[in-house]
């Protein structure tokens, strides 16, 4: 087995695990020896959506979803530096954040990780964010795109708002939204008059770049 295989594996188990001190230091050795980190981002993810089918499956309790969360995220730290971003190509600007109520912010940190190694200039308001916060950002950065991510059932109605508010400002239309996260849906998208719902990190880049034509 290569070097990177084996690296990639390890990583791979060390998240699913929920081993955070491993996490890091596999991804510490992976860096050494050259592995990409975008490589190492996409295994990562693959082991979140174990972690998640198996916390669907009631083989995981939140405190397991929530170590795994913390060993992808350190892990994270580590190659965030080294992901490809080509600056020379700034193709947009995106505000994203998770919404009021929503603490998690896991998955929105490899979502604008994804969007900065794209080439998206990125405005990370962080976790707990409010419409109006999301809407002021968007209009004092001049966002073509603001990303909602929401994990938490009970703040999907907040999405009502924050389309409201980009309404009563005239910039329906001008300023894109998508959503994503374990609380929402296409189905939830079309209910609230949201432009986009993204399943991953990826569908939120390829959505994001659908949106801006």
């Amino acid at each position: 087995m290569s070097t990177r295989k084996w690296l990639l594996d390890e990583l791979f188990d060390a998240v699913v695990a929920g081993n955070v001190q491993l996490a890091k230091k596999i991804a510490e050795q992976a860096l050494e020896k050259g592995l990409p980190a975008d490589l190492a981002l996409e295994k990562m993810m693959e082991a979140m959506r174990v972690v998640d089918k198996k916390y669907e499956m009631k083989e995981y309790f939140t405190v397991d979803v929530a170590a795994a969360a913390t060993a992808m995220r350190e892990a994270f730290r580590v190659f965030e530096p080294h992901l490809k971003v080509k600056p020379a190509k700034i193709v947009g600007k995106v505000v994203i954040g998770s919404l009021k109520g929503n603490i998690q912010g896991l998955g929105k940190d490899i979502v604008a990780a994804a969007l900065r190694s794209a080439g998206f200039h990125v405005v990370d308001l962080g976790v707990n964010v409010s419409p109006e916060a999301f809407v002021d950002s968007a209009l004092k950065e001049t966002a073509q795109v603001i990303a909602v991510s929401v994990s938490v059932d009970e703040t999907v109605p907040f999405l009502r708002d924050v389309v409201e508010l980009l309404r009563k400002r005239k910039l329906r239309g001008k300023v894109k939204t998508v959503i994503g996260g374990r609380a929402v849906s296409e189905k939830i998208r079309k209910e609230y008059g949201i432009d986009a719902y993204a399943k991953d990190a990826w569908d939120c880049v390829k959505k994001v770049r659908i949106l801006l034509g």
